[in-house]
């Protein structure tokens, strides 16, 4: 049965064009800043089997928001990199000075994620969704002054009304879609539509090290050869990389030692890559395509 979202249409079969500065290649970073309930709800493991209260997994998580977020936005600050924080609203309750300093100290977007990973987003019903989101939304705008334009759901686990939904609530794009290294404009209800980010399954470090235990440097490796290759095709047509990260995962001190040595590749090109938001992306491409 076919989405009818958008239609099929191939990399080599498309308008021409440059991101700002006539740069052909955008990179953003996708930091997930997560929370987690306590003794139910979903979540990646580090070890399987455990039952509720989950004390190892759910610690072994939170160490991202208590100290690997914060060793990344050092590294961060340090390779003068913008940084996309992908955040559920629940973290306005837990740890809302992590956002705060990011917010400070670095050119960040905020990007809305649901309120907890601990749910997933196609578990309700339409009522149900619509109500998650326009609660996420609002919280984050609340707490941080900022409303989010963009959208991640909670375990990218859309539901056949989704793009329908964020797009009646304000959003002006989201990241649940991996399917093109462009942005993609989709059909919702009523004649609308909504900008598809490409958001990255492949170069996202908990498919990649969580769940298909690849080494953390090959991880690092996978990120490089990613960036160089992208750069090279971006010749051909004007690309999106995107770096998905958790802090609980790659902020550990062992993966985040290869990590920055990855970064600081990508970030020794800025001459030649627009390093950015998916924020500012969606925002060109939309100038840009406001009629297509």
């Amino acid at each position: 049965m076919p989405h009818a979202r958008f239609d099929y249409r191939a990399i080599t079969d498309r308008p021409d064009f440059d991101w700002p500065e006539r740069r052909r290649l955008a990179v953003y970073i996708g930091l997930n800043l997560e929370h987690f309930d306590f003794g139910g709800g979903h979540g990646a493991t580090l070890a399987d089997g455990r039952r509720e209260p989950d004390v190892l997994n759910y610690a072994w998580r939170e160490y991202g928001n208590r100290v690997g977020a914060w060793r990344m936005l050092s590294m961060f600050e340090s390779l003068g990199l913008p940084v996309g924080l992908i955040v559920n609203s629940s973290i306005v309750d837990h740890c809302p000075e992590l956002v705060a300093a990011y917010r400070a100290r670095l050119s960040t977007e905020l990007i809305a994620h649901g309120r907890t990973n601990s749910e997933s987003q196609n578990e309700f019903d339409e009522a149900g969704e619509a109500a998650l989101i326009d609660e996420s939304r609002t919280r984050l705008a609340e707490a941080f002054g900022e409303t989010p334009q963009g959208w991640l759901g909670p375990w990218i686990a859309q539901s056949h009304v989704t793009p329908d939904l964020l797009a009646e609530s304000g959003f002006a794009y989201h990241l649940d879609w991996c399917h093109d290294d462009q942005p993609t404009w989709m059909a919702t209800r009523g004649g609308g539509r909504i900008l598809s980010v490409p958001y990255p399954q492949e170069i996202n470090d908990i498919p990649a090290i969580a769940a298909h235990h690849i080494d953390y440097r090959e991880f690092a490796v996978r990120i490089i050869d990613q960036f160089d290759e992208m750069l090279e095709q971006s010749r051909e047509q004007p690309l999106v990389m995107g770096i998905a990260l958790h802090p609980y995962i790659t902020g550990q001190p062992f993966r985040l030692r290869v990590l920055r040595q990855a970064l600081a590749h990508v970030a020794a090109h800025r001459d030649a890559v627009w390093l950015t938001t998916p924020g500012a992306i969606a925002r060109h491409y939309a100038a840009r395509f406001a009629a297509d």
